[in-house]
């Protein structure tokens, strides 16, 4: 992040601290319920998000040689990214073209042999998707390998972060998918970064509101108090568009340390956690010295039900056992403040979606970055925006 948009943020951060106040939005925002419990508006999502919308799938760094790959199928479809030997990232349908068994599982960030080999008839890809060899050879002498290669779909890496489609299509155009946030992704320099551990979650609630609990501060001091209230300023959060995505700072109680120096020495990612929201399903935190990533997907037909992968990122490998207990420690405060404060209300919150006791729930003129997210989801649906009857 440029030194003068960190300076700026501060000076924002510092004046509502010291005005007792937040950022606020143009106006209260009314969201239907049935934002999270229509199977209609579910199959709308699926089809027009998580099916032809880019999805950010991984960073740089767990990508790190030619022949590191990662599979996953949580958007609904099984996927296979792989650096090649000409070292781009490609995606590809995870799908092996003889009777349509998966080639890959797992990952590895290690350099590979160049080659995937189904597990069922061991036909062969190397990783740029090519079918280098068929079993038997003599019994597919009709086969034209330069067909029958991997789907290939759209894949892109820029500023440390790799994007992939499920469906075929046209390239994906990075600059306009971050709306502007572009240089200070560039500036955290993801590609340096080690990939500490992932947790996958089922939970009985929408995907929405996985992302909507990063969304707002003011639940921090009265749900979080055991946990991370004393770290932050209650209270209090920054935010700013990009496109469809947002962007919120929450200071930390040390940042009215800034105070006592000059504005040069300020240092915004110190003294903060920063919160982007990338469209369409994932939360990207920057905490100083780590990055949390969240994904969160649908979880089958039904609305409420979903799918969640966290990744940690740490900026360096955890080679002795000290470091491994710092960064565990790190890892189970997040879970102990997520998965067992926030997600249990989620919970709460999708039972009274289904409940039928309101039309539509509340984002209060505080809550901008809630209010920014869903208008952008509808927006995409087609959907007009909700006005109470």
């Amino acid at each position: 992040m440029r030194a003068a948009t960190q300076i700026e943020l501060c000076r924002r951060s510092l004046a509502y601290i010291e005005g007792r106040r937040t950022e606020v939005g143009a106006h209260t925002y009314f969201n239907p319920v049935g934002d999270y419990s229509c199977p209609r508006q579910l199959a709308q999502e699926r089809e027009r998000l998580f099916l032809r919308e880019p999805l950010l799938l991984a960073i740089s760094g767990q990508l790190p040689v030619p022949g590191a790959y990662l599979t996953t199928d949580l958007g609904g479809r099984p996927l296979l990214l792989v650096r090649g030997d000409d070292g781009r990232v490609r995606a590809f349908l995870n799908v092996c073209r003889h009777r349509g068994t998966q080639v890959a599982a797992g990952c590895s960030t290690a350099a590979g042999k160049g080659a995937f080999t189904c597990p069922y008839h061991a036909w062969t890809y190397d990783t740029q998707g090519r079918l280098k060899a068929v079993n038997p050879a003599y019994a597919f002498e009709g086969v034209k390998r330069e067909e029958r290669g991997l789907v290939e779909l759209p894949c892109a890496e820029r500023h440390g972060l790799v994007w992939a489609c499920q469906s075929p299509g046209q390239a994906i155009d990075v600059d306009a998918l971050l709306g502007g946030l572009a240089d200070e992704f560039e500036a955290y320099d993801l590609g340096r970064y080690t990939h500490f551990e992932t947790r996958v979650l089922h939970k009985p609630f929408n995907w929405k509101l996985v992302l909507d609990t990063f969304l707002e501060t003011w639940h921090i001091p009265v749900l979080h108090r055991k946990t991370v209230a004393p770290i932050f300023q209650p209270d209090v959060g920054v935010f700013d568009a990009f496109g469809r995505n947002g962007r919120m700072v929450i200071p930390r109680r040390s940042i009215l340390e800034l105070k006592e120096q000059p504005e040069s020495q300020w240092s915004l990612l110190k003294h903060t956690a920063i919160v982007y929201c990338l469209y369409p399903n994932t939360i990207f935190v920057w905490q100083g010295d780590h990055v949390e990533i969240w994904r969160s997907y649908p979880d089958g037909d039904a609305p409420g039900r979903c799918v969640t992968e966290m990744s940690f990122y740490i900026p360096e490998p955890a080679e002795t056992e000290s470091a491994r207990r710092h960064w565990q420690r790190n890892l189970e405060l997040l879970l102990a403040t997520v998965e067992n404060e926030d997600f249990p209300l989620c919970a709460q919150i999708q039972r009274g979606a289904e409940s039928g006791a309101q039309h539509y729930t509340t984002f209060g003129r505080n809550e901008p970055a809630l209010s920014h997210f869903h208008a952008g989801i509808r927006g995409a649906l087609g959907l007009p925006p909700y006005v109470p009857a």
